[in-house]
């Protein structure tokens, strides 16, 4: 029994979290899947199916509203999606990156009761992080939150703000005011009437289209209780790098769930074909299904190591705790890359062709992404430094 099943079994309640992302994924999901990347748009049905099932408010703990899932549950939900749809299983991803971020440090009552309202409403959160004259920096801010009085504004020019057209709030990253330096950072929560977004670019990428993250000159109008109390720093450091490093880990594995799952599928139709001859990709498939428990250990280990340090008030922004969660993001955007070609190796030219059952065209070019979704030279670079100080074992 799964995470989630023994959560769901002991209730009489709604359906299975499992249940429910798998109806998502299967149902929905895959139904548009081609037809999302094809034209590079935002996966409607089954971001609506997800607000249906209330997963978007999975994450937000029972007393505001939500399922209270745990890393380890919203990586296996993850993971479920991303075997159906990559850009569906890495807008869900963010989100929930969201959703954790505001849990763990918006601990004020205007916030509290913002995430009480994404949960009765099944909000869709995106983030803006990212900004033109930083070097792709994450850390440091050109935008600066402006407040008078209640009132907070802001103006970001950012490369990448993924699916801000369609989310309902936007948490956006700007200095603490004018005069801080750029690392000086705040969180502000932007909902997204109050959001004018001008876009610079289009989204016409090799893979991940249906997470739609062009660039937009973003000008915002908030009120000054909607700048999370904790600093930017902090929220990073201690949540919003681990989740999103375990979440999107998850997408990427159900990307290899699903190529591996073609390959097996594909050896077994050959072995029907000559029934006690062992098929050519079979033991190529045993390899491949060797490193995909391996891809699985390493995701769920590193979301159980992030809620045992929730669990026991432990701080996970420590030098060992940040380099295992950079090794993690690094090997598991390497994993799916290996293991989708180990498919396309399997499944021969069934699997170079677009027009059949074997194609893994889509899941290739989507696998490719997560080596440059936030660059590995620049995490490893990140931890080279990091290296060098830290004296234990990770």
């Amino acid at each position: 029994m799964s995470l989630l099943d023994e959560r769901n079994a002991e209730t009489d309640g709604p359906p299975p979290l499992r249940e429910r992302a798998e109806s998502v994924g299967r149902d929905i999901a895959a139904q548009w899947a081609d037809e999302v990347d094809r034209d590079a748009r935002f996966p409607h049905e089954a971001v609506a199916a997800l607000r249906a099932h209330k997963l978007l408010s999975c994450g937000v703990p029972p007393e505001h509203g939500g399922a209270g899932a745990s890393l380890g549950e919203l990586c296996e939900i993850t993971r479920i999606l991303g075997r159906y749809c990559a850009s569906t299983a890495m807008v869900f991803a963010m989100h929930q990156t969201q959703i954790v971020s505001l849990v763990h440090h918006a601990d004020s009552a205007a916030m509290v009761d913002f995430v009480r309202d994404v949960a009765s409403r099944e909000l869709l959160l995106a983030s803006a992080t990212t900004e033109l004259g930083t070097g792709g920096d994450v850390r440091r801010s050109v935008c600066a939150a402006r407040v008078d009085g209640d009132t907070v504004t802001l103006r970001k020019n950012t490369p990448v703000v993924s699916y801000g057209e369609y989310a309902d709030a936007v948490l956006v990253t700007a200095r603490r005011t004018e005069d801080n330096p750029a690392s000086d950072q705040v969180l502000v929560v932007c909902r997204r009437d109050d959001v004018t977004l001008e876009r610079t670019g289009d989204w016409n990428t090799l893979g991940m289209r249906g997470t739609c993250s062009p660039g937009f000159v973003l000008e915002a109008r908030s009120s000054a209780d909607m700048i999370v109390p904790a600093s930017y720093a902090d929220i990073s450091s201690r949540t919003m790098l681990p989740v999103s490093h375990c979440v999107w880990s998850a997408a990427w594995l159900g990307i290899a769930d699903a190529a591996i799952d073609k390959a097996r599928s594909f050896v077994r139709a050959a072995g029907r074909k000559q029934p006690g001859v062992t098929p050519p990709g079979a033991l190529r498939l045993a390899e491949a299904a060797g490193v995909l428990q391996q891809f699985s250990d390493l995701v769920f280990a590193s979301a159980a190591r992030f809620d045992a340090t929730i669990v026991e008030h432990e701080n996970p922004s420590g030098l060992g705790f940040s380099l295992a969660m950079n090794n993690l993001k690094v090997t598991a955007s390497t994993l799916v890359v290996e293991l989708v070609t180990k498919a396309l190796l399997i499944c021969g030219i069934a699997g170079y062709r677009e027009d059949g059952p074997y194609s893994l065209g889509r899941h290739m070019r989507d696998a490719l992404g997560a080596a440059v979704m936030v660059n590995n030279d620049r995490i490893m670079a990140n931890s080279a430094q990091m290296s060098l100080a830290y004296r234990g074992t990770i």
